[in-house]
């Protein structure tokens, strides 16, 4: 993320620079353009499209005295439109932070441009990653996922969807998609765009993959694990910023980056080379939504951990380049340490043409004498 610069000159209308520092504000016009228009009966049904959650199935059940019914929704390509708005809405709440929160933060530390940059990351991520995390960790309590973990696989396909676990994933793909504008708004340096975009497409890619193939309940338990490790992180980033002495954010989240990665290999190795494959329900239909077969298996699992390996490698280097860093610190000091207790030495027998003791030199007692 790059540093935006506040000028105090006006900009040509839908230049570059326009577009960029008033970005926020444009997006908030159209997004508002969505809403009004739900206030006219000609154009509601159109509005409704990119606001309201899509696919509503209705199903009634028998628990308790009386029949009560239960909203259940299913995924298909009006869920774009939806996508689309909440990218609008996401972008508009990504300003919100900046100005209001992290612009204010950086004006009082004055970090440097490097420092700056990281900043902003780690504080976006960390309010995303926060917020993802709390709402995933409450539909997997309230849906009993994590008491029962034989769910994640048993009755699949998993076609409908509660409506939290719908939104949580239009709200997922809405945050990562609005990254990819957020690069040019944020005027990001150009050696840094390959890496956000290997960063984005992982997510979109993962999440993409677990909405489509009605692996929800899997992807939701993966998505708030990996959350919560990556939480961690930008939180100790963060720490660290504001006092560099404070490093133990950093181990304790190198030891649960560890076990997060073995974690979601044993859920996908669980879900899919034993639960699916054991399955009733064997074999290819896309009108029910079925993916159950053996090639389908084999890429989900080799995508899961081909990705492991990918952030381990990353992990790895990450650990290297800080314990490098740490040894070059510490041989640093040692070295500065006898030089300064050398030079203090050196002054005080009269090196450099000073003498403490000038009274006691030969030439003095000469001229004592004479």
């Amino acid at each position: 993320m790059g540093i935006r610069k506040k000028t105090n000159k006006n900009p040509p209308v839908m230049s570059h620079e326009f577009v960029i520092q008033n970005h926020a504000d444009i997006i908030s016009c159209v997004a508002m353009v969505f809403l009004l228009g739900l206030m006219f009966e000609v154009t509601s049904k159109f509005a409704v499209l990119f606001i309201t959650v899509q696919y509503n199935v209705t199903i009634s059940t028998n628990e308790g005295p009386e029949e009560t019914a239960v909203n259940h929704f299913h995924h298909g390509i009006k869920d774009l439109a939806t996508i689309f708005f909440y990218m609008l809405v996401a972008i508009i709440m990504h300003a919100i932070i900046q100005e209001y929160v992290l612009d204010k933060i950086n004006r009082k530390k004055h970090f440097s441009k490097t420092k700056h940059s990281k900043f902003n990351e780690s504080g976006q991520l960390s309010a995303f990653y926060l917020f993802s995390f709390g709402w995933g960790a409450n539909i997997l309590l309230s849906e009993n996922f994590l008491s029962n973990p034989v769910s994640l696989w048993e009755g699949y396909p998993h076609t409908l969807m509660p409506f939290q676990m719908k939104f949580y994933y239009i709200c997922q793909f809405g945050y990562w998609l609005h990254s990819l504008p957020e690069l040019y708004f944020q005027k990001t340096k150009k050696e840094d765009i390959p890496r956000q975009l290997v960063y984005i497409s992982l997510y979109l890619v993962h999440i993409a993959g677990a909405y489509i193939l009605n692996l929800n309940r899997l992807g939701l338990v993966l998505l708030v694990l990996h959350y919560f490790v990556e939480l961690l992180f930008h939180i100790s980033r963060l720490v660290y910023f504001s006092n560099e002495n404070r490093q133990m954010g950093f181990t304790v989240w190198a030891v649960l980056f560890v076990l997060g990665r073995l974690l979601t290999l044993s859920l996908t190795v669980l879900t899919m080379g034993f639960g699916l494959a054991t399955a009733g329900q064997q074999g290819l239909d896309l009108a029910a939504g079925n993916f159950n077969i053996l090639f389908v298996r084999i890429t989900v699992l080799a995508a899961i951990c081909l990705t492991q390996a990918f952030m381990m490698w990353k992990f790895i280097n990450f650990q290297l380049r800080r314990w490098r860093e740490h040894a070059q610190a510490q041989t640093l000091n040692k070295k500065q340490a006898p030089s300064k207790s050398k030079s203090k030495k050196d002054k005080a027998n009269g090196v450099n043409g000073v003498s403490s003791h000038g009274a006691d030199s030969p030439r003095t007692r000469k001229e004592k004498l004479s």
